[in-house]
């Protein structure tokens, strides 16, 4: 499995992607219990940055889910979505290409 270099690119990109969501969840956080100042330009910077990149798909889960109020499930849904497909992957290839 080593090996292939595409089956490397695909769980690295998606691998970095699930870490891009834990921090922008921490981020929020951080801010919601004043840890960080989001008036800060750089943390501004940062979290306008890595909100561009998680809310795409963020964005699609919460249309499917119902009004929980303040609770957000769509960063676990999206995590365990990430995890189902490194694991399809895998699973497809055992079966399929060796």
């Amino acid at each position: 499995m080593s090996q292939n270099p595409f089956l490397w690119l695909i769980l690295t990109a998606l691998d970095i992607y699930f870490w891009i969501i834990i921090i922008w969840v921490v981020a929020s956080w951080l801010i919601a219990f004043n840890v960080i100042n989001p008036h800060n330009q750089l943390v501004r910077q940062v979290l306008h940055g890595l909100s561009a990149i998680v809310e795409p798909v963020l964005g699609r889960i919460r249309r499917f889910l119902p009004d929980l109020g303040g609770l957000d499930l769509s960063p676990m849904i999206a995590l365990l979505g990430i995890i189902f497909l490194q694991k399809l992957i895998i699973w497809a290839y055992v079966q399929y290409l060796t």
